[in-house]
């Protein structure tokens, strides 16, 4: 028996511990310490519930549109407002633009270099590569230069930007081509720039990014010209284009180096979506990505999300508060004393439903569409199990490399919606339809906004007295799966995600950290 810790872990978001049991080869326990206390439940109570919207975006620097959107969803839902459409379709434009963001740079940015080695890439044929990347169907890049600039950092004794991967670790694919880990490299230069128009896009309509100023509750500030329209639409035809021809062949082309990720990191199996991407209707089950939960001890069926089911329990995080409460009741009260993993030991409360340890996520989202018969997600989704060598069987999603091939195929599904909303509001506005903003003046009740965030579910529950913030909980995607163990000891999503993953070098546990970055914790 061994004890492997990455202490932090690297390319996240946050400040985040694993710690893995290991016997012969073997995680066979796990914990997952969140190391960061935000405490913006604390930071808002006693001021006005319109602050709340540019306070709680600063929970996360990667997805403050999510917060901004959940927060203010909130107060609309305590004081009773009904949103224009108009500002429907903004919202779901900057969303789009922020779920691509966030996507695209944790493909690329955060999770590749666990699959791919950019030294390896220096032993590519260039002439070879170029004949690969037209067999693969993805994007043409320079790569002799790319090439050319791996060998100078290299020659140079550092890798610059690429420096502290374990590159050369025998998990990695070794029958992987040197020219498909120089076109990924390749592909990484060029998202970081896919980033940059993805962000223009909230950029346009928010003011600015991150944390964008214009989804305030009510509706929208922001009123587009023609000239806006023309702007964000060209930057979703460009990101449409990329995700399309680049991002997705490059998935296909390396996903099957390592389908042996089938086979494990698929945790407790439980999955929850809020729904994601308004339509005129006002049901979770009715959004473009529909609410739902899976639980597939029960069946690859899906059921209706009930919000009443959620409790948070803190047992085994660092909290002086009541246990076992709704978030509508909950309480913030931080009391750290140590690490302590037979104690507390993590920043992360506990939440379940239903009584159930549940995973939030692009995984989450994706089951319950594809299960709900969302015609696009199904078609993609059996375009990629075909790929896979799993043609009908959607259970295989349930792992390490379904969780990451979710995300990216989100990608494409979102690009596609964001033409059709661009068309929708271009249509409306020469219409005639200058509505953006329902005035109020109700100061008094209480709300939730659930939505999701690229990670996953994301909960903003607001109690409002005499036009004051009275109570303030939020529960993020990375609460759900980076969970503490609740008050049965029940590991969270990650926690048990890890368990049963193979660990070649208790040193380096590679094979942990890509079980753990593909929750983009």
């Amino acid at each position: 028996m061994a004890r492997a810790v990455v202490d932090p872990l690297t390319r996240i978001e946050g400040h985040l511990r694993v710690e893995v049991e290991v016997n012969d080869g073997v995680v066979t326990d796990a914990w997952v310490s969140g190391g960061l206390y935000r405490g913006m439940e604390t930071i808002l109570l006693d001021r006005r519930p319109s602050d709340a919207f540019y306070v709680s975006q600063r929970i996360c620097g990667v997805c403050p549109v999510s917060h901004g959107h959940a927060s203010t969803m909130s107060t609309e839902d305590a004081l009773g407002i009904t949103i224009p459409n108009n500002a429907r379709i903004i919202r779901n434009l900057i969303e789009a633009a922020q779920y691509i963001h966030s996507h695209i740079l944790w493909f690329y940015a955060l999770a590749a270099l666990d699959y791919v080695d950019p030294v390896k890439a220096l032993e590519a044929d260039i002439a070879d590569t170029y004949a690969l990347a037209q067999a693969a169907g993805t994007g043409v890049s320079d790569f002799g230069a790319v090439a050319q600039r791996l060998q100078t950092f290299v020659d140079g004794g550092q890798l610059s930007i690429f420096t502290n991967g374990w590159f050369g670790h025998p998990a990695y694919a070794q029958d992987m081509p040197a020219e498909l880990h120089l076109i990924a490299v390749a592909h990484y230069l060029e998202a970081l720039e896919m980033q940059a128009v993805a962000a223009e896009i909230i950029a346009i309509i928010g003011g600015k990014f991150p944390h964008f100023m214009t989804s305030v509750p009510g509706g929208t500030t922001f009123v587009p010209t023609e000239q806006k329209l023309d702007d964000i639409l060209f930057r979703f035809m460009r990101l449409n284009d990329w995700v399309t021809n680049t991002m997705i062949p490059d998935t296909l082309a390396i996903a099957p180096f390592y389908a042996g990720a089938l086979e494990y990191g698929g945790g407790h199996g439980n999955f929850l979506s809020w729904g994601m991407f308004n339509t005129e209707s006002p049901e979770m089950t009715d959004r473009y990505m529909p609410g739902g939960v899976v639980m597939t001890g029960r069946g690859l069926t899906v059921e209706d999300p009930d919000p009443a089911q959620v409790v948070e329990f803190v047992e085994h995080a660092w909290y002086d508060s009541p246990t076992g409460l709704h978030p509508s009741e909950g309480e913030t009260n931080g009391m750290f004393d140590e690490y302590n993993t037979d104690n507390r030991y993590s920043w992360n409360k506990a939440p379940r439903y239903d009584g159930e340890s549940i995973e939030a996520g692009p995984l989450s989202r994706m089951l319950v569409s594809y299960l709900r018969g969302v015609q696009p997600v199904q078609e993609i989704v059996d375009g990629a199990l075909a790929a896979l060598g799993a043609a009908g069987r959607p259970e295989v999603l349930v792992s390490l490399l379904g969780r990451i091939a979710a995300r990216n195929l989100e990608t494409k599904v979102v690009a596609d919606w964001s033409l059709e909303w661009c068309n929708e509001l271009i249509e409306a506005v020469a219409g005639g339809d200058s509505s953006y903003f329902q005035p109020h003046s109700v100061d008094q009740g209480a709300g939730a906004g659930l939505w999701e965030a690229p990670r996953g579910a994301l909960g903003h529950w607001i109690d409002i007295q005499s036009g004051k913030i009275a109570r303030y909980q939020v529960v993020t995607p990375s609460t759900w799966n980076v969970s503490s163990r609740d008050a049965e000891g029940i590991r969270g999503p990650m926690e048990e995600a890890l368990v049963g993953t193979p660990v070649i070098d208790v040193e380096r546990p590679l094979e942990a950290c890509r079980v753990a970055r593909s929750f983009d914790p």
